[in-house]
């Protein structure tokens, strides 16, 4: 029997998933960037923006921060800023990946003076966190080679080993560090972070402060990502999730997009290993860059992705499906499964949402609230920021 959905609105309360400060910004592809009225031209606009996102779907409230595209010269004005409109600052993200130094790598440079200049930078985000109260620095690496020779793999290992080395070793007590891996690109021949298991491999042997970050998008066709979300959680190394999905080759596209399944076999792992609040030390997060929709419904649509997957795997009665298991009843075990997946939960959440004092329909209270049409007439003038700015 399926698990009532009353028995989980509860649980479904302690949602809380990160939203991108750059997904607010412009965007588009590998071609071009594309310009949108309305589009915020500082991070104070980007927070303003991201706010309404939490209005509406109580489901969002942090803001992950991007170093130098969301620098400022006041970080402790700018956490007040975000607690004013009811959010606060989140993960701080590096950037190693947009100065000319770092044509041929940051941390795995062959050059001293770039991978110092590397390390430096991510010392530059901690004292970020410490003014924001940020409590996560996550590390993605563009460094990789594209042709056969072009870099040492042990070296550029060992290199990378010492420099995050010396960024752990400037965390304080409640600080992690996160270590993003991703399959490809922009390298093609090797990525130096390109799984799971090498970014397990250097979180485990910094310490327990530094963990794993799994981007949804970021594997080969055919992966399976759940299995890896199961083993880093019985692992303890899953520290958080970059939710997007896979139609960019790699990422950057609304989570459960491509797969709904999968993101509700996701999350059911996330739940079954104990990710899931309120003991849980893994961060959901999206990383997210709307190119052709609109850019906080497309943040809006996106939670609620996230959130009727929750639920959905919350419904699956972990009791008779063990007990499916155990007896080696394949076929119960799988109907049990897909029940709870296959349940639509949607008119439930209204109810749960309203319940809150939220509108049951977010999105439509969102196009209803006048805000989009606001910023589009008074953001007039001024840079809009985008993708790497």
């Amino acid at each position: 029997m399926m698990t009532d959905f009353a028995a989980i609105a509860d649980r479904l309360a302690l949602q809380a998933i990160e939203v991108p400060s750059w997904a607010y910004g412009n965007s588009g592809t590998r071609f071009r960037v594309f310009s949108t009225p309305g589009a915020p031209r500082s991070i104070e606009e980007k927070l303003a923006d991201a706010a309404q996102v939490h209005q509406y779907t109580g489901l969002a409230p942090s803001v992950a921060l991007h170093i130098p595209w969301d620098k400022v010269d006041d970080y402790a004005a700018l956490r007040r800023r975000a607690e004013g409109l009811g959010i606060r600052l989140g993960t701080v993200n590096s950037n190693t990946f947009q100065d000319d130094a770092y044509k041929l790598g940051s941390l795995t440079h062959a050059d001293p003076a770039v991978r110092r200049q590397a390390v430096e930078h991510h010392f530059e985000c901690l004292e970020v966190m410490a003014a924001t109260g940020s409590q996560d620095l996550k590390i993605w690496l563009a460094d990789g080679t594209n042709y056969p020779g072009q870099g040492d793999f042990r070296r550029r290992q060992e290199w990378l080993a010492e420099g995050l080395t010396a960024i752990y070793q400037r965390l304080a007590g409640d600080q992690r560090l996160v270590l993003e891996y991703k399959f490809f690109e922009p390298a093609f021949y090797h990525t130096d972070v390109c799984d799971w298991g090498t970014s397990y491999v250097h979180c485990a042997a910094l310490g327990p402060q530094a963990m794993v970050c799994l981007d949804t998008g970021h594997h080969a066709p055919g992966t399976n990502i759940e299995f890896i979300v199961a083993q880093l959680l019985r692992l303890g190394k899953l520290g958080s999730f970059d939710f997007n999905s896979r139609f960019y080759a790699d990422d950057d596209l609304m989570v459960g997009a491509a797969d709904p399944f999968q993101l509700f076999r996701i999350m059911y792992e996330v739940i079954r290993g104990g990710g899931y609040p309120p003991d849980s030390q893994v961060a959901f997060m999206l990383d997210q860059c709307h190119n052709i929709e609109a850019k906080i419904p497309g943040q809006i649509r996106s939670v609620l992705n996230v959130q009727e997957a929750t639920a959905k795997a919350l419904l699956v009665d972990g009791e008779a499906l063990r007990a499916a298991q155990t007896a080696g009843d394949v076929l119960a075990a799988n109907a049990i499964y897909m029940d709870a997946y296959q349940t639509d939960v949607r008119a439930d959440l209204a109810d749960w949402r309203q319940s809150r004092g939220l509108p049951g329909d977010p999105m439509a209270a969102y196009l209803a609230s006048g805000y989009q049409q606001r910023i589009e007439s008074q953001r007039v003038g001024g840079q809009p920021v985008s993708w790497g700015a």
